[in-house]
């Protein structure tokens, strides 16, 4: 459904996207991840024939960005980062507008926009001016314009930034009844749960190309088996009981300063826990916790990236 083949996107000496190549099947969902200035949004933004390439090809079902951009743009729907609606127009007003620029008929075009409305718990507010709504409800509105179309490829920029927990299960409900209808859905998200929860397969780019691409257990597998994590009561134990793991575990130990955890792969996770435990008790160290846990993607992120996920994943600062 999207092929992009030796993609590149320069800015002046800056490679923002640097021969990347990418192959995303129809009804999949497929999460794009990676460090601040990774090259995301330029992704994002040259896929929705927002940016025109430097070098490479791209196409969105079988139409080429270059030469049918119009055509892509009738397949596909997009939320940005930041919400791009009408302040003078009701919540309804605006999503019933998209659906009529989707050429559906008055009666569907009001339909869908009450589904999206109460999808996005906005029906009580459905009928005031989108100016007097707030930041949080307005991004709601705007994943409700992406979203009344039903297309066939939908493009989210960090879909959930801002929103409610309650908000985002039902938009993650609402996104898995999109692709059981066919949909196709590119995302890009900095709550690594949400990638383990929706993504049939995610792309880690870094520098402007991918250097990691597979399921979440896949990409887990990377980072190794279970992992003993243990957590010292005061800092300036933490470099001691980075050296204790390193003996005990199967691979490089991994240390979190801010919230004080340390944690290396094993093998054996009762065997390993009982000879950490032994060890941290035998130098004399307090903990607040010890235990054993399943590699996370933050865990991958930080192996893969050397960054921590939320940071990894997050939205400030300069190209994307």
């Amino acid at each position: 459904m999207i092929s992009v083949q030796g993609l590149s996107v320069h800015f002046g000496d800056l490679k923002a996207v640097d021969n990347l190549s990418l192959q995303i099947p129809k009804n999949q969902v497929r999460g794009l991840l990676g460090p601040n200035g990774a090259g995301k949004t330029t992704l994002v933004k040259v896929i929705a024939t927002l940016l025109q390439p430097t070098a490479g090809t791209v196409s969105v079902g079988g139409y080429s960005i270059d030469s049918q951009a119009n055509a892509v743009r009738s397949m596909i729907g997009l939320a940005g980062q930041y919400a791009a609606v009408d302040d003078l127009l009701t919540g309804r007003e605006n999503l019933e507008i998209v659906g009529r620029l989707y050429q559906l008929p008055k009666a569907e075009a009001k339909r869908r926009a009450e589904e999206a409305l109460e999808r996005l718990s906005l029906t009580d507010a459905a009928d005031r001016l989108v100016r007097t709504y707030s930041g949080g409800m307005r991004r709601r509105l705007d994943l409700g314009a992406s979203l009344v179309g039903r297309p066939q490829v939908l493009i989210l920029d960090e879909p959930t930034t801002g929103l409610d927990p309650r908000t985002r299960l039902d938009l993650w409900d609402f996104l898995r009844d999109l692709v059981s209808d066919g949909a196709t859905i590119l995302l890009t998200t900095q709550y690594l749960e949400e990638a383990d929860e929706l993504c049939d397969r995610i792309t880690v780019i870094d520098s402007g190309t991918i250097i990691a691409d597979g399921t979440a257990d896949e990409l887990k597998a990377r980072v190794g088996g279970d992992l003993v994590m243990a957590s010292p009561k005061r800092r300036q134990d933490l470099h001691r009981v980075k050296e204790l793991l390193a003996d005990i575990g199967e691979g490089s130990v991994r240390v979190d300063e801010n919230l004080m955890t340390v944690a290396v792969p094993v093998e054996s996770r009762v065997t390993a826990l009982v000879k950490a435990a032994q060890a941290i008790d035998t130098a004399g160290i307090e903990l607040s916790d010890l235990g054993v846990q399943r590699p996370s993607l933050d865990d991958v992120f930080l192996a893969i990236t050397g960054t921590a996920g939320n940071d990894a994943a997050g939205t400030n600062g300069g190209q994307k």
